[in-house]
């Protein structure tokens, strides 16, 4: 089992910036893939952005260009670095740790982005 525990969520107004973290423990396998996904009132969750273990991103059109995630494999950390918010950025994020055997989730982080 991967546990997951987010952090970094908060209020910020359009235009500002949040970084989130999220720390993985457990027995965790070294190829994987770690990100963001967020899941707004009403809507289904959605990807936002992943990296692979080896270093491979992936983005959300809807954030390119102003979101940005990274990785510390040594750490167990994975980070999204959200720049340029805008009220439709607002969600609560959740962090998933994926491999060909677990999918695991953490708790969720609350960003609301007032106009």
């Amino acid at each position: 089992q991967v546990q997951l525990v987010e952090s970094g969520g908060g209020l910020v107004q359009a235009g500002g910036s949040l970084r989130l973290s999220c720390v993985a423990s457990g027995r965790i396998p070294s190829i994987n893939v770690m990100g963001w996904y967020r899941q707004a009132p009403g809507k289904q969750r959605e990807r936002v952005a992943v990296v692979s273990s080896g270093g491979s991103t992936n983005y959300a059109d809807s954030v390119k260009g102003r979101f940005f995630v990274s990785r510390d494999n040594a750490k167990n950390t994975v980070n999204l670095q959200m720049n340029s918010l805008k009220p439709e950025d607002t969600a609560v994020y959740y962090c998933n740790f994926l491999n060909s055997m677990i999918s695991s989730w953490g708790q969720g982080t609350q960003v609301t982005v007032s106009s």
